[in-house]
């Protein structure tokens, strides 16, 4: 139970004081290591969790912010995961249950951070869990025997834990994307720099730099907030406005889908971690939580910087990449075009040259030619953004369009190029693109 001591202690954590404490370790990305946050703090709810996959590209630092945040959060809580087989994983967690006749697997109130991809196995068997159908489920595996021959195996998986997923693989299954809040880093200039001066300073002196991080009463009191979060045992955090959420949610959505189904627990998800990160001052009843309004705004405030891209059952690194180098090629090349019939301006396409040739001229920086044909823009037409044809005059090469009007502007901009989230994007104005 809360005590007045606590309350004394801690105090009140607002989101421009939490993203404060994370920028020690980590410069920017300030939506993106606040929910990081939240979805690990989660972890001390019955039924409240949800899940984070940072998808992007190598050398983009999708794995530095949840591996740096879950250095805040006890050890013996946390599982960090490299790849692993299906079979790999059951039987390095579960323990043998003769009564039961399998192997326990306990993800009670557990983190798990994979590093890399897991193995597509272990991904179906854990759906159910990540979407919480239900709290403990029965798979079954199959195992060699001594003798080499192939037997079965039952596991038993209970709990609901936190989970984030790091990829460089832009291909996601629908199946699992729908289950995860999709998130790419910032790859700004300005937190490049910073991250170059955070590496100089740490290399120089390791010890030094872990010492002063350590010693730092900010940090070290975050850690402690989080061990008490823990030894409080919280049942269930309630919503104490249902109405005011429907209003909200619904104002925003004129057209429903239905991944706003899971959309709006994962608002909700959010809303209730902030109320447990500041559960002294909150009502209480026993061991049950409600939030007030000053979660709701504070969860509108992260939610509304990260839910555009999901909207489109995208990471925010293909959505940024469709805003900020597709739109703008095909609006300069349809400006430039003389391609006309009877008087008639017609579209022209881009191809995929002209995409790679504007994001290279956009960031310095080359970008695969099979990674464009195999993931962007596949996923791109996936989602309804893009659509292509057969260029006319050369029947072995496509050309794309954007089909999507968006109006882009500083108060909506969500990210930097390639991904992340920045509040200093130059106004778009698409409204005015020849569709």
């Amino acid at each position: 139970m809360s005590t007045n001591k606590e309350k004394g202690v801690f105090g009140p954590l607002t989101t421009e004081d939490l993203a404060g404490i994370l920028s020690l370790t980590i410069k920017e990305d300030k939506e993106n290591k606040i929910a990081t946050f939240l979805c690990l703090l989660s972890v001390y709810t019955d039924d409240s969790q949800f899940n984070l996959s940072f998808i992007a590209p190598s050398s983009t630092g999708k794995s530095y912010i949840p591996i740096e945040i879950s250095t805040l959060f006890p050890e013996e809580d946390v599982m960090m995961i490299g790849y692993t087989s299906p079979t790999a994983f059951f039987h390095d967690v579960g323990k043998l249950d003769k009564e039961r006749g399998g192997y326990i697997v306990d993800l009670e109130r557990k983190i798990l951070v994979f590093l890399d991809q897991p193995h597509t196995q272990l991904i179906q068997h854990l759906r159910p869990i990540l979407s919480h159908d239900k709290k403990e489920i029965q798979v079954k595996i199959t195992d060699k025997s001594q003798k080499g021959s192939l037997r079965t195996k039952n596991v038993f998986i209970i709990g609901y834990p936190s989970v984030v997923f790091c990829t460089a693989s832009l291909k996601i299954d629908e199946q699992d994307s729908t289950r995860f809040m999709l998130l790419s880093p910032e790859i700004s200039q300005e937190k490049i720099q910073q991250g170059i001066v955070e590496k100089i300073k740490k290399e120089s002196n390791k010890e030094l730099y872990l010492d002063e991080l350590e010693n730092n009463p900010e940090r070290s009191m975050l850690k402690q907030r989080i061990e008490a979060i823990k030894s409080e045992q919280t049942s269930s955090i309630k919503i104490h406005d249902p109405e005011k959420i429907q209003h909200i949610f619904f104002e925003k959505h004129k057209r429903l889908k239905p991944r706003h189904q899971r959309d709006i627990g994962r608002l909700i998800c959010i809303i209730k971690s902030f109320a447990l990160l500041n559960l002294w001052f909150r009502k209480r009843e026993g061991q049950v939580i409600f939030t007030d309004d000053t979660d709701f705004e504070e969860a509108l405030t992260i939610w509304d910087k990260i839910s555009e891209s999901q909207e489109f059952n995208l990471p925010p690194y293909i959505f940024n990449f469709f805003k900020e180098i597709i739109v703008p090629a095909y609006k300069e090349k349809n400006e430039n075009s003389s391609n006309q019939v009877l008087g008639i301006n017609l579209k022209v396409g881009l191809t995929k040259a002209d995409i790679l040739q504007k994001h290279y001229k956009e960031t310095g920086r080359f970008l695969e030619d099979w990674r464009l044909r195999q993931e962007i823009l596949p996923m791109l037409e996936a989602s309804g953004l893009l659509t292509s044809e057969n260029d006319p005059e050369d029947k072995r090469q496509k050309l794309y369009y954007p089909t999507e009007s968006l109006t882009i502007s500083n108060e909506e901009e969500n990210s930097e190029k390639d991904g992340g989230v920045t509040e200093d994007s130059e106004e778009l104005d698409l409204e005015d693109i020849p569709f």
